[in-house]
């Protein structure tokens, strides 16, 4: 048996699915059923279920999985040592929210350039749940996004903690005034589409303070957000680090409250299961990359 069956294998016994499994290897479909065949055949087994649409690990296919990440992990252990340029190769994806593209995105590319100039980056910009379901199914290698995550699949690593604030344009409320319930009764509320989880945070932070919304505007852009507040069209809310410049010049005014305001909290997320080493360094560059400070162009 050779490693890249037990590679197939264990991805697709992980996964659960075939499909999912050749794109994380950067296979197509046959070569991966090619490889796991030729296992079976190694060891004169059936390693899946053929009666079922998924993945299924037959008894001897469970016994086997364990022995193929240890396998695994060896490997990555013995490149790391012996040859760690071969981990910075192929292609990784990942996926970051929008904020993160704004932001220090930029920065982070071309240091891994720099150092990897052989891996190529595939980032994927979408929300929080959009990303974490491809995680799930193996369709992403890592994200940075808001969390922590919902799946006990996924491992959450704490990168910071966002503090943010209501605002407005002046022309519509003057800087500093004292949100009161009526001012969302009166102006309209900007927010990113429902499935966000800022969105998901603000409206719990609305019931508990019993605060009723008669129209609201929703996009699933950050910075159309931006625009359309800055234009007077409502009232909305942001990480006070990254609108700082837009308060400072005058484009918005921060709106008080006299109540804790909600925060959001950022992760690198990845499968517990994926223990390779390519991880473990893009996870230290995030971290001592990651800053929510806006990009300053001179």
């Amino acid at each position: 048996m050779t490693l890249k069956q037990l590679e197939a294998f264990y991805w697709t016994a992980t996964l659960g699915n075939f499909a999912s499994a050749a794109a994380r290897l950067h296979l197509t479909p046959s070569t991966l059923s090619k490889r796991i065949s030729e296992l079976e055949a190694e060891l004169d087994t059936r390693l899946f279920s053929r009666s079922s649409q998924r993945a299924l690990p037959t008894a001897s296919g469970e016994r086997l999985i364990e022995h193929a990440r240890h396998m695994l992990e060896i490997q990555s252990r013995i490149r790391a040592d012996v040859t760690p340029s071969r981990l910075f190769q192929g292609t990784c994806r990942f996926g970051i929210s929008e904020l993160v593209a704004l932001t220090w995105f930029p920065s982070f590319v071309r240091r891994v350039q720099s150092l990897f100039p052989d891996l190529v980056l595939e980032p994927h910009v979408d929300l929080t749940a959009h990303c974490e379901r491809k995680l799930e199914r193996g369709e992403l290698d890592f994200a940075v996004i808001p969390g922590p995550a919902e799946s006990t699949h996924l491992r959450s690593e704490l990168i910071c903690q966002l503090d943010y604030t209501w605002t407005s344009s002046p022309e519509r409320l003057a800087p500093d005034t004292q949100l009161m319930p009526q001012h969302f009764i009166e102006h309209p509320v900007i927010l990113l589409e429902p499935q966000s989880r800022l969105t998901r945070l603000v409206n719990d932070w609305l019931t508990e303070n019993r605060i009723e919304i008669r129209r609201s505007l929703t996009c699933n852009s950050l910075s159309a957000l931006i625009e359309l507040t800055i234009s007077g069209v409502g009232i909305s809310f942001f990480p006070k680090q990254y609108i700082d410049p837009l308060l400072s010049k005058g484009y918005l005014g921060r709106l008080e409250y006299g109540g804790d305001l909600p925060n959001l909290r950022y992760y690198f997320e990845s499968r517990r299961d994926d223990t390779r080493a390519l991880l473990r360094t893009m996870r230290d560059m995030v971290f001592e990359e990651a800053t929510f400070q806006p990009r300053v162009r001179t």
